[in-house]
């Protein structure tokens, strides 16, 4: 039986999965939590043979809590399962140290499948995110778009900028004061040679970072 821990905010959806995998026979959830601290501290006490976890949960998430639970866990297999799409954070999340990425809207068809590929130790990604991976380490072809030039924090605020969450929202969401993302959003501007917000949503929306639908008004 793969034995599993579930990392996500929103108790809807942890139950959501748990529907899901009931049927699977293999597969069963052997913990969950609701944020970043609460998964650090219940994964030193039991083993699991995977962690699905969600990049967006209050407090430490994301790029920064991967990198956290591989350092003090490194055999523990990790599967991001993400609102956000391959497109935006798989390449960093599987440098970081993740075994796989899902887009929930993937989850029903896909979820017990992936699961079962990270925890006998192998990568559930996608073509595309594979083709990405390999254009980054061919000699001359790794990609040298002004948004790869952004730290693993400053592309997560990058994008919560660009989809119209202002300073203090950022702030909240990440737990950082507002004058820490504001240092952070100068230095993203002078990486991407950009002078404000609007300049950031127009590179977003040309390189297909973020659909215009996913734009809050400004």
């Amino acid at each position: 039986m793969i034995r599993i821990f579930i990392a996500d905010d929103h108790d809807i959806l942890r139950a959501g999965l748990k529907h899901i995998l009931a049927d699977s026979g293999d597969i069963t959830v052997a913990g969950e939590a609701s944020n970043g601290i609460e998964t650090l501290a219940m994964l030193r006490q039991s083993p699991f043979d995977a962690l699905v976890l969600d990049l967006s949960m209050p407090g430490r998430s994301g790029i920064e809590l991967i990198k956290q639970i591989k350092a003090e866990l490194p055999k523990l297999p990790i599967l991001i399962l993400s609102m956000h799409k391959e497109d935006l954070y798989a390449v960093r999340a599987l440098k970081a140290g993740a075994s796989g990425y899902l887009c929930k809207d993937n989850a029903e068809a896909l979820l017990a499948e992936a699961i079962r590929k990270v925890a006998e130790g192998g990568l559930f990604i996608t073509q595309s995110v594979t083709e990405k991976l390999a254009l980054e380490v061919l000699p001359g072809r790794g990609t040298q778009a002004p948004h790869s030039r952004l730290t693993d924090r400053e592309y997560q605020i990058f994008l919560l900028i660009v989809q119209g969450l202002g300073i203090t929202e950022i702030g909240r969401q990440l737990s950082l004061s507002a004058k820490t993302v504001s240092t952070h959003k100068a230095n993203i501007l002078a990486k991407m040679n950009l002078h404000n917000s609007a300049e950031l949503v127009r590179y977003a929306i040309q390189l297909r970072l973020v659909r215009e639908d996913d734009v809050l008004p400004g």
